[in-house]
């Protein structure tokens, strides 16, 4: 099967068998997410002979763009492992098939707006909606509360700057104003640590109800955001790191590979 590709010249049957592999990578992993701009895919491997074998030094991905499950933006994503062993007859085929799981260094960039958009993804706002906690329903007089108009500031030192509002049946428009620290729970929850009420941005005759209301909002989103929600096909994230840096919001950790979508 292999003669004909090789030909008389082995280095460039594999050079072949090197681009082939890039393409059909590439393809692979368009499918983990919705909307893409730029998937970039890159293979070392030396010698390039050990590409017949399925044995490859290093993958690496990079996209920028991307949208996970519609509603989900990543601005940047990339990848990369250390040696990967593939089913290098699957690649012939069109597909890409890993002999066994692999780990990759990861790093995520997502930017202050696109933060901000996913708060109007059905997958949040259904956690937004009808809350229905103990220290809501006593001041709303036993209604579940739903929250809205939700804006997310990034600040240096890992520092946000939340703001929403909120009805009850007395009283319209209530004002959450908050500062907290974002930070990492067991690597793949986002936590909105030491929540302030930030009362200079609240009117003084809210102030009382306002502080109440933001401190339970905080414990809201204090259970929102987990990775495991995403549900990339094949692909598991862990974050070791967050990091903001001016409007863009850095992750650093790692991707479990199992699988490539389609195979």
């Amino acid at each position: 099967m292999f003669g004909g590709l090789l030909g008389s010249n082995q280095s460039s049957g594999t050079d072949f068998g090197e681009q082939m592999l890039n393409t059909v990578a590439a393809q692979s992993i368009r499918h983990l997410f919705t909307k893409s701009d730029v998937v970039e895919v890159s293979v070392r491997c030396y010698p390039s002979s050990k590409l017949l074998q399925g044995s490859i030094d290093s993958f690496k991905m990079s996209g920028r763009g991307l949208v996970i499950r519609r509603q989900f933006e990543v601005d940047e994503m990339s990848f990369e492992t250390d040696a990967v062993a593939i089913d290098f007859g699957s690649v012939m085929g069109g597909k890409l098939r890993l002999k066994q799981p692999t780990q990759a260094v990861a790093q995520i960039t997502l930017n202050e707006a696109g933060i901000n958009r996913a708060f109007q993804a059905e997958l949040v706002q259904k956690r937004l909606q009808n809350v229905d906690s103990e220290e809501l329903t006593n001041l709303s007089g036993g209604e579940p509360v739903t929250f809205r108009n939700v804006e997310v500031k990034l600040l240096p030192d890992n520092q946000v700057s939340i703001a929403a509002e909120t009805d009850f049946p007395n009283r319209q428009n209530i004002p959450i104003r908050l500062l907290a620290t974002l930070a990492v729970e067991k690597r793949r929850r986002i936590s909105f640590s030491n929540p302030k009420f930030d009362a200079e941005q609240v009117p003084e005759d809210v102030r009382g109800i306002a502080g109440v209301v933001s401190q339970a909002f905080a414990e809201v989103l204090d259970n929102m955001v987990d990775l495991d929600r995403f549900d990339l096909d094949g692909v598991l994230l862990r974050i070791n790191r967050l990091e903001t840096h001016g409007k863009k919001l850095v992750f650093s950790g790692y991707a479990q590979i199992d699988h490539f979508p389609g195979t």
